[in-house]
């Protein structure tokens, strides 16, 4: 449900640009704002998921975030976009760590890795939320029609969902978390793992088509393909990353996808024929889809506090989201694309490099 909302709304901005009369520098700093308010809101969710249990947090959070993906299609100008970006970012970042949470309880009481599917599944619903999202827009529907109904369907299917999951609460000699819970310092280390993938993700999902058009001189739908390709890539590797998490351990899996993003990286940097720059933005993918996961895993074990700790991995890993594309497109202004993704190839290696911080 929480990965639907995602693709539902990303299929829309450009109907959302038009529809509040902002130029594509308004809508850069626009975009920026989820993000915000995601990392300014995730420490609170500790305290809420104490105060009131698991089941019952995630059911209100939830159904905030899904409902929330109505609100920036009602924007008239560049403020409200900001306001309704920020409250959208907001309601997200305090759902996806109290889901985060509760799947490290899960995963401990399994005795075996479950994370990687689970953002596995996050990844399966931003592909049905974009492919429902382009239908609607090829079809000229109203994106303000298109997320109501998109809204109240997961909103729905999220309160159904909910009804099942573990209902936690603390015992009672648990300290409650202060209102505001700042990440723990273990948490920091760990967030730049993160923040090394989701960098190498940001910049692929961003530029990759870009990529290819400009500086391989690749068709309209081959350039479209390799971020297609990025998307699926790291979907599929989700999915089947917690079979190989449970057979080779943590950090040599998360060593393993360092090295494939970097064998990735330098594809994309040395390719001369489009289907190069492809393979190499398809290892980039398969590279640092299990990455996050893990980091969240790692966080979620360290110390009593599960959602303290994600919360700081998740604040530290949304602001490489925030700055990848940004920081991509300076680098290229200033040299070339090229020049570019030798950053991100040189993120990837600190992947592999740092990875025994998630031991």
């Amino acid at each position: 449900m929480h990965g639907a909302v995602t693709g539902s709304f990303a299929t829309r901005v450009p109907w959302l640009q038009d529809h509040a009369g902002v130029s594509a520098g308004q809508l850069g700093l626009a975009l920026a704002c989820p993000a915000i308010g995601a990392a300014l809101a995730m420490p609170v969710t500790s305290g809420l998921t104490h105060r009131f249990g698991t089941r019952a947090t995630l059911r209100v959070l939830l159904a905030m975030w899904t409902l929330s993906l109505v609100l920036p299609s009602l924007a008239t100008g560049l403020l409200t976009l900001c306001l309704a970006l920020l409250v959208y970012g907001a309601s997200s970042g305090l759902s996806d760590v109290a889901m985060n949470a509760l799947g490290v309880e899960v995963e401990k009481r399994a005795g075996k890795s479950i994370m990687s599917g689970l953002h596995g599944m996050w990844s399966v619903g931003t592909l049905i939320g974009s492919s429902a999202g382009a239908l609607a827009a090829h079809l000229g529907l109203n994106a303000q029609v298109h997320h109501a109904i998109a809204a109240f369907a997961l909103t729905v299917a999220g309160l159904i969902a909910v009804r099942f999951v573990l209902d936690l609460h603390p015992e009672e000699d648990d300290v409650a978390p202060p209102p505001f819970a700042l990440p723990p310092r273990s948490a920091i280390l760990i967030g730049a793992v993160g923040f090394c993938a989701v960098f190498a993700e940001g910049a692929s999902l961003d530029w990759s088509a870009v990529y290819l058009r400009d500086v391989l001189s690749a068709s309209a739908g081959m350039a479209a393909a390799a971020t297609a390709g990025f998307t699926v890539t790291m979907a599929v590797a989700r999915i089947c990353g917690d079979a190989v998490v449970n057979r080779l351990g943590a950090v040599p899996t998360v060593r393993v996808s360092g090295v494939t993003a970097a064998v990735g990286g330098v594809l994309v940097v040395i390719a001369g024929q489009p289907w190069v720059a492809m393979a190499g933005f398809a290892l980039l993918g398969v590279g640092v889809a299990v990455v996050v996961p893990l980091a969240f895993a790692a966080a979620g074990h360290r110390g009593p506090n599960p959602g303290q700790a994600i919360a700081g991995v998740a604040a530290i890993t949304y602001t490489a989201g925030l700055v990848a594309p940004s920081a991509v497109g300076a680098i290229a202004q200033g040299s070339s694309l090229s020049v570019s993704f030798i950053l991100v190839t040189a993120l990837t290696v600190g992947i592999g490099v740092f990875a025994r911080v998630l031991r």
